[in-house]
């Protein structure tokens, strides 16, 4: 059994002060301009604020919050928007393990609804529970268009939403936890002495593969506004991984799980990885080795082989079938939010290869050819 007394001990150890910027703007995030957010990644000074989102209110319940600020040691959180998952419990809890986690999951009107349909929850009813998850609905009237950038607010702003939780993990609603929160948090946080624990992608180590493989494959419609994410990372230092980026062992996560200890380090990357999905995308595995390799303080972070996630989680697919008998997969898209092609190549710009990216391309390929 973990016990919850050091897990409270190793927090005390690592929390310092973290100032937020305060305001108000037309957006959540403030629209900041690239400059702009990479003028705080450097925060030796601790007096100095950051932004990290809510500069407009986030649309809960009072009620909601209240419940979301008792949450005082580890905090479980995952989101459904757009009735895109399942809900799916956990297993392996330990006996004790609710009386000090908490498992929040944010939805909105449209997963509420299909909740209700199938006899999950009633809509009359002052708040919403569904097993050990206590739902959270989000207006998303005055957020982002995009449900998955809505998604991204408690994904890496959960330090601000749970402002009194000591640790978090992060469960993408198309995973099922089977190992208890608890002895994840120790194994691969505190026993690791780290302040985030992610896993390994798969297939990928440097962010311009996933880059390519996000163009590829369409997981987001701009492909345009990709090369130019890029060309903007790749103007302002990012590199290819090689041995010199070690301890760092990849580039790429695969972020559906991620597990934080929630202090000056880890709260400072998760604010500037908000800024930068805010400003381009919500595909977070992109900004990742780019904010990482920037950031001062440096993260500590334990990212563990792709065997442990598999032996942490169970994976689905997501849903397909809205309760309005409705197929995702093949529900017509609007015209405005069609696949918008790069420009002529992807990789030239004036008959040149790469642009900005031509220093990383030609580096990440010349590694690789010289491993054949």
């Amino acid at each position: 059994m973990v016990n919850t007394n050091m897990l409270y001990q190793q927090h005390v150890l690592h929390v310092l002060p973290l100032f937020i910027f305060q305001g108000n703007a037309d957006s959540f995030g403030g629209n900041l301009s690239t400059l702009v957010r990479f003028s705080y990644f450097d925060h030796q000074n601790d007096n100095k604020e950051v932004p990290c989102g809510f500069l407009k209110k986030f649309p809960i319940s009072d009620s909601d919050q209240i419940w979301m600020e008792k949450c005082d040691n580890v905090v479980v959180v995952s989101a459904i928007f757009n009735d895109h998952d399942k809900i799916r419990q956990p297993k392996g809890l330990g006996s004790k393990t609710l009386e000090n986690v908490c498992f929040f999951m944010f939805v909105d009107d449209v997963t509420l609804n299909g909740l209700e349909h199938h006899g999950l929850i009633s809509l009359n009813s002052v708040e919403y529970k569904v097993g050990v998850w206590r739902l959270v609905k989000v207006t998303k009237v005055d957020l982002y268009e995009n449900p998955a950038m809505n998604g991204i607010i408690p994904k890496y702003l959960v330090h601000r939403l749970f402002p009194n939780s000591k640790f978090s993990i992060w469960v993408d609603a198309k995973l099922q936890l089977v190992v208890d929160p608890l002895l994840l948090v120790h194994s691969l946080v505190i026993s690791e002495n780290v302040d985030m624990a992610i896993s390994k992608h798969p297939y990928y180590v440097h962010t311009m593969e996933e880059a390519m493989a996000t163009a590829r494959w369409k997981k987001w419609w701009d492909v345009n506004a990709l090369r130019v994410q890029m060309e903007t990372y790749c103007e302002h230092g990012l590199l290819p991984w090689s041995p010199s980026k070690k301890p760092y062992v990849s580039d790429v996560p695969d972020s559906a799980l991620i597990l934080r200890r929630h202090g000056l380090r880890s709260n400072l990357f998760s604010c500037f990885m908000f800024n930068e999905l805010d400003a381009f995308n919500p595909r977070d595995q992109l900004p990742f080795a780019f904010v990482r390799d920037h950031m001062k303080p440096n993260l500590k972070l334990n990212m563990f082989e792709v065997e442990v996630f598999e032996q942490l989680t169970v994976e689905y697919r997501h849903n397909l079938k809205r309760i309005d008998g409705t197929n995702s997969a093949t529900k017509k898209v609007s015209p405005s939010r069609r696949t918008k092609r790069a420009h002529q190549d992807l990789l030239y710009v004036n008959s040149s290869c790469c642009g900005k990216c031509q220093k990383y391309l030609s580096t990440m390929w010349g590694k690789e050819e010289s491993n054949d």
